[in-house]
């Protein structure tokens, strides 16, 4: 229960013997209580103090009780408004309850009467916060059910599109091991070799996956350091080199005007530039019109922020599947992919305070170029 001291007054009437009469009684009981002399006043008082109730005359200069009331309810639905009104103002008093006066008092006002109808307009106070508290938290509730059923049902895709790889990752296992074993029975250097590779491949894809799946369900706060660019940019070369081993294409990292300090979380950044160029190997790998196949890292400084172009001449993309290359489970490449690689680097570039901006001619070429800020804010 709301205590009386919490509960502010405001009194508007003409008549200042009135307005004292009212202030003493209205004091002596325990409620704040404000004064105004017409409904104009009352208003910008009522602007500045924002009183729970007000108790004004209907009928005065400057502005009458009817039009306070109707500028406080436009103002403060949820004030209450008591009206004082004579003996023949009764049409006066039923505008007044269509403008929604909580109730009205007749002069002379007789205090006992008038403290009856003050803890009617608190007792209805009182019930319209417990109202919008049950319902602040019905939302909440409401909202945390809608989140619940997002994740289940995003727990639910995540689990069906990762068996479904699983299943795919399982076969190239199999596989690798019958063409391993071929090779072994007919003593053939060369299958046994082929072997290897098609478990290094299911290997490397595997770890691919479980990394990607860690990166999702993780949650943490970014951990922001100085990183020297030019180490940077050696550690990607070195993993991607790696995973060119094997194919003919060239791997281009230019460095022109690359800041010498960078600051991102190194794991994270990591992780969502190999994701990309992963894409970048894997578009130049289905492509079968080009002989030459390239692509290009580079990391520039352009003005107030950082660069990163990742861009390959692969197969390309078209606009439909530019569109959902950043959604969750999303994937162009069959069962070779997880649909978790791109959607993990544009969380870490958002997360990041950055953008990525993808341009793409089916066929010919995708471009990635990713922008930061230059330092964190």
């Amino acid at each position: 229960m709301i205590n009386k001291d919490q509960i502010s007054i405001l009194i508007v009437d003409d008549e200042e013997d009135i307005r004292d009469v009212l202030e003493i009684a209205l004091k002596d009981i325990g409620y704040t209580v404000f004064l105004a002399e017409n409904g104009k006043k009352a208003f910008e008082l009522f602007k500045l103090k924002r009183p729970d109730i007000v108790i004004t005359d209907i009928k005065m200069p400057v502005m009458d009780g009817i039009e306070l009331l109707r500028q406080i309810k436009r103002e403060s639905p949820a004030t209450e408004v008591l009206m004082i009104t004579g003996h023949g103002d009764m049409h006066l008093t039923i505008r007044s309850l269509k403008y929604e006066a909580m109730d009205f008092i007749t002069k002379p006002v007789n205090v006992d009467i008038l403290e009856i109808a003050i803890e009617k307009a608190i007792e209805k106070i009182v019930a319209q916060q417990k109202l919008l508290e049950y319902t602040q938290k019905l939302e909440l509730l409401i909202l945390e059910k809608s989140k619940l059923a997002d994740h289940l049902s995003s727990l639910g895709l995540m689990i069906g599109t990762i068996s479904h790889n699983i299943k795919g990752l399982l076969t190239s296992l199999d596989g690798g091991i019958y063409v391993a074993r071929s090779g072994v029975k007919s003593k053939d250097d060369e299958t046994i070799e082929e072997g290897f590779d098609l478990l290094e491949q299911a290997v490397d894809r595997i770890k691919k996956m479980i990394l990607d799946i860690l990166l999702y369900s993780k949650e943490r706060k970014l951990n922001r350091t100085a990183i020297d660019t030019k180490i940077f940019i050696e550690q990607i070369k070195e993993i991607i080199e790696l995973k060119l081993k094997g194919t003919k294409i060239v791997f281009i990292c230019t460095k022109i005007n690359f800041p010498q300090t960078m600051y991102f979380d190194k794991e994270f950044m990591l992780a969502a530039l190999i994701n990309i160029l992963d894409n970048a190997i894997d578009a130049c790998l289905a492509d079968t019109q080009k002989k030459d196949h390239e692509i290009i890292f580079e990391i520039s400084r352009q003005k107030d922020q950082l660069e990163i172009l990742i861009q390959d001449n692969g197969c390309g993309m078209d606009s439909q599947t530019k569109e959902k290359i950043f959604n969750l489970f999303f994937s162009s490449k069959s069962t070779k992919g997880t649909g978790f690689g791109l959607y993990i680097s544009n969380s870490i570039i958002n997360q990041h305070g950055g953008s990525i901006h993808v341009t793409s001619i089916k066929g010919k070429e995708t471009g990635f170029k990713i922008i930061l800020p230059d330092e964190p804010k």
